[in-house]
């Protein structure tokens, strides 16, 4: 009897042995920042001051009997929320043939938001921390949040990738009913330097009537250390008041495989007003291995598209980080 149990237990220590070497692979990366920036202007009080941004990325994936991949991924982040850490997760099939489907709990994107960060890299983004009072992003409905949502990428053939996002039934930030957004984009990589990335996203509201659309366009060049890169983000949504074109360009260029430096400008046309927020600036970056050093520095001007000179202002950055 005792001879039974000794074999019983071996054979059940095998399968464990087997299940946990077929259960995939477990990696942890991260990165780590300190800013130090400054805003003047006579919108807001002439300051400086010094930040920190970490994230630690959790990933697993494995590899199923029928060829496909599963993973899944969670952010750790220290400055998401003042009472929890846990940022942005998702979960993922993926497959040569089919491409990937991504469902995420916090943090995904439409068709649209995955690209509508500007060619010039969003310099509106860095007064949001001054005092310039209704400073203007480009717009994109509460609605198109990427909470519960799927977002799926095709295959690529002969550069051409297609992609499409569903948002279901939810409830926006601002308490209007979402009844859904549905995106459909294309990328298209087939010529040697050459991307170009367009997206549609349809916004169903409910009572509020603010249904609407984001259509984003991006495209860049690159030629030897040259790269040139244009966007263009429309958003349509209820009134005139609420409409909103964006547009950038970027011209980068590559020293060295370590030092390169810019130069983007950013114009926000709201619908209603006349007068357009206005952003230039310059950038520069050093990299090695890991770390790399970056400095900013932009100007403002009609940030909430005003004609008063109290709405323009400057921006400077240095920047450290850390990848691991």
């Amino acid at each position: 009897m005792n001879n039974f149990k000794k074999i019983g237990m071996s054979a059940l220590a095998a399968s464990l042995v087997s299940t946990s070497a077929f259960a995939g692979e477990f990696t942890a990366s991260g990165s780590a920042s300190v800013t130090m920036e400054g805003w003047s202007g006579s919108l807001v009080n002439t300051s400086r001051g010094l930040s920190m941004a970490d994230s630690v990325y959790l990933t697993g994936s494995t590899e199923l009997d029928n060829g496909l991949n599963v993973s899944m991924s969670f952010e750790l982040d220290a400055g998401a929320d003042t009472v929890e850490s846990f940022d942005d997760h998702f979960v993922s099939v993926s497959s040569d043939a089919l491409g990937t489907i991504k469902f995420s709990g916090n943090g995904g994107s439409t068709a649209s938001t995955a690209i509508d960060a500007t060619a010039a890299g969003d310099m509106w983004d860095n007064f949001d921390g001054a005092a310039y009072i209704g400073a203007t992003g480009v717009a994109v409905a509460a609605s198109l949040g990427g909470d519960n949502s799927l977002f799926y990428t095709s295959p690529s053939f002969e550069g051409i990738q297609v992609t499409a996002s569903y948002r279901p039934d939810g409830s926006a930030a601002s308490g209007d009913a979402t009844e859904s957004a549905t995106g459909f984009g294309v990328n298209y990589t087939g010529v040697e330097g050459l991307s170009v990335h367009y997206a549609v996203t349809d916004i169903e509201t409910g009572s509020t009537g603010t249904s609407g659309d984001q259509t984003t366009m991006k495209a860049s060049y690159a030629y030897g250390p040259v790269t040139v890169a244009y966007s263009s983000n429309e958003n349509d949504e209820g009134t005139v008041g609420n409409d909103q074109d964006t547009t950038s360009y970027n011209i980068s260029y590559t020293v060295s495989d370590s030092i390169s430096i810019g130069y983007g400008q950013e114009t926000i046309e709201k619908g209603g007003s006349s007068t357009d927020a206005e952003y230039s600036g310059v950038s520069a970056s050093y990299t090695a291995g890991g770390m790399t050093i970056s400095a900013k520095m932009i100007d403002a001007e009609n940030v909430n598209h005003g004609t008063a000179a109290t709405e323009d202002g400057e921006y400077w950055s240095l920047g450290l980080a850390f990848a691991f």
